[in-house]
Parts: C-alpha cells; structure tokens; sequence
C-alpha cells in the first residue's frame, strides 16, 4: 500500500505466517482512513485460547479498529483517545465472546497511528511490540507487558537471558482476562523522512536484534522487508516456529 502525501509517501505493507502451529491466530492489518489521506492505522494482535478462540479474539481486535476508524474524523477527535477506545472495546468484546463460548480468547494490542501532520501515536498491550526506527537506527520500542519484562526491568535477568527464558510467554496483561487492560501509550511528536515504524507479534520479533530490524527495514522496501523478515523468522525457528504477523510503515520521500 502506498499513500501520498505533500512531500512523502507512506509506503506500507503486512505480512503474516501460520508458522508451525496447527492454527493461525495472529491477525495484522494497516488501513489507509477513508475520507482523509495521510491518515493511516496499523494494527496486530496475537490471539490465545483454544483451537478457534484465539482466532476469535485477534479477529475481534482488528474489527473494532476498522469500525472505529472508519467512523473517526480526523482533526477534530482525538487520535489517542481513538486508540483507547479500541483497546476498551476489543476487550469488551472479547469477553463477551467468552461468555458465549467455552473457549476462553484472549489476545494482544499493538497498534499505531499516522497522521497527515506526520505525528504518530502507539498503544499496546500483551508482548506484541512496536518499533520506530530512524534511518537504520532504533529510536524506540515497546515494553511487553509479561512476566520476563517484568525480571528484566528488576535487574534479575538481561535482555539476553529473556530471549531464551523458559516463561516468556507468560504476559501481565492482555486483552479478554478478567481484569481491565492497562495499555501503555506513546506519541512520537514529529516522524522524519526516512522513518518507519513496526507492529509485530513475538513469533517475529523473537528472532532478530533491533539492529537487524532496522538494517532490514531502512535498506529494502516494506513489502521486500516484510518478507525477508518472515521467511528470515521461518528459518531460525527450526522447525518450532509461532504464528508470526508484522505490519510496516516507512516515509519515502517522493521520487
């Protein structure tokens, strides 16, 4: 996908992966506003529970954000508040989902927001992340919310020792659990020419260094990048891999 704006283009693409699991339960989509260019969503969620019921919940999490979106009007709402409110209702949701079923779905958040001002926001909740590099460099990343986080930001183990820890999949919070989400947010005041940003869910990020992202993502369109980073993540999982979902956004200057 590529939208223009005065001066640059945004220039996005998705990509996602069943991994080796037997269901896919990773859901990822960038969506351009309707009415107003330069406005852009990307969204992914990692759903859990049961055979379909993570499917359910990461299924949930991106129809609230296109309903949502869809009927934003940018410039005179709030674009955090926006983000909020799809976190709330995804979550709401979700949970209604489980008391009809017997399943019990849960699912992540990482999502961003573009604006024509060339401003960005970002929420997130679970262990699915979002980067914003500069160039090749990384400017800033998300903190998963999960038990491994939680050691590290203690002091107790190194960013090392929680790409290999036995209980990184634990989370503190997500949504669909009994207790109300607790998001994090971020806003990056002014992105750059040059910059990109990133959602992925950890069966991708789990297998590069921040360094490795951003030389990826500064030297190859995000289509090509996108799936360099797959096919690149297939390969190191050996055969034991995630779902793995990545949505990417890169200003280009115009040619």
């Amino acid at each position: 996908m590529s939208r223009t704006s005065p001066g640059y283009r945004l220039n996005a693409a998705t990509g996602i992966h069943r991994g080796d699991r037997l269901y896919q339960q990773d859901q990822v989509q960038i969506m351009a506003h309707p009415r107003q260019s330069g406005w852009v969503l990307g969204i992914c969620a990692d759903g859990m529970g049961g055979k379909s019921g993570g499917r359910k919940a990461a299924d949930q999490v991106i129809l609230t954000a296109q309903q949502l979106f869809e009927r934003f009007v940018p410039g005179e709402e709030d674009e955090a508040e926006l983000l909020r409110q799809i976190v709330s209702e995804a979550h709401l949701m979700i949970r209604l989902t489980a008391i009809s079923a017997e399943e019990e779905p849960h699912s992540t958040l990482a999502g961003f927001m573009v604006t024509a001002e060339r401003r960005c926001h970002w929420i997130h909740t679970g262990d699915s992340r979002l980067y914003h590099f500069r160039g090749p460099n990384m400017k800033l990343r998300s903190l998963d919310q999960s038990y491994v986080q939680r050691l590290v930001d203690e002091g107790q183990i190194t960013e090392e020792e929680a790409q290999v820890h036995p209980q990184s999949n634990l989370l503190t919070a997500c949504l669909g659990t009994v207790q109300e989400p607790t998001p994090v947010e971020s806003t990056i005041e002014h992105l750059e020419i040059g910059d990109s940003l990133m959602a992925c869910s950890d069966g991708l990020w789990h297998y590069f260094t921040p360094a490795e992202l951003g030389t990826v993502l500064h030297s190859l369109p995000p289509r090509d990048g996108a799936e360099l980073l797959v096919s690149k993540a297939r390969q190191r999982a050996k055969g034991t891999g995630d779902n793995l979902s990545i949505a990417i956004v890169r200003l280009d200057p115009m040619e």
